[in-house]
């Protein structure tokens, strides 16, 4: 959706990236499956979102994998595919509050610098706690973004169609238009 793009754009630009890796998630532990469009489907709609910018790409390496997917692997197979990178994982300031509960994040802080984008109910103290308890306990490198707050969760995009409500200034054009015409995320 819009926000998941407008994150990636301000990552890329604050903090002077090369590229953008867009990564669909694979068989995921913590999501209900039978909510889930098909692989095909998101890696399809994900393409249309990143069409149109040069700095953007996806990567199907989670998907490809057999089995749960889990972040510390994805960063692993990335790391030792692309040892020279500098890996970030961009991700909402709120799962920093959940991610020592994330399968090994001490190998999540090894590969990666976290740029997390505050959002959600966390206040601004709390999260730079956590932050501080996390760098403590992990020597995790942390960044918060300096992005607004836009209220665009992915349920809320399968709700209001599950409702018949447009989701027009919700996500591109043409993954609206991919969602209206494989009437994806209604239920019967």
């Amino acid at each position: 959706h819009l926000a998941h793009l407008m994150l990636a754009e301000t990552a890329y630009e604050s903090m002077h990236l090369d590229e953008i890796l867009f990564i669909p998630s694979g068989c995921s532990y913590m999501k209900d499956e039978s909510i889930i469009v098909s692989a095909k489907d998101r890696v399809h709609m994900l393409g249309l979102a990143l069409e149109e910018n040069p700095h953007f790409a996806l990567s199907t390496i989670e998907i490809e994998r057999q089995g749960n997917s889990y972040t510390c692997e994805t960063l692993r197979e990335l790391s030792e595919k692309y040892p020279d990178w500098e890996l970030y994982l961009i991700m909402g300031a709120d799962n920093l509050f959940d991610i020592e509960t994330w399968k090994s994040p001490e190998e999540i802080f090894h590969y990666a610098h976290i740029l997390a984008a505050v959002r959600g109910a966390k206040k601004l103290p709390d999260m730079e706690e956590k932050i501080a308890d996390l760098k403590e306990k992990y020597d995790a490198d942390i960044t918060l973004l300096p992005i607004r707050h836009i209220d665009i969760s992915s349920t809320s995009i399968r709700d209001k169609v599950q409702n018949g409500l447009s989701i027009r200034y919700i996500v591109p054009d043409k993954v609206r238009e991919y969602i209206e015409k494989h009437q994806l995320y209604i239920q019967e």
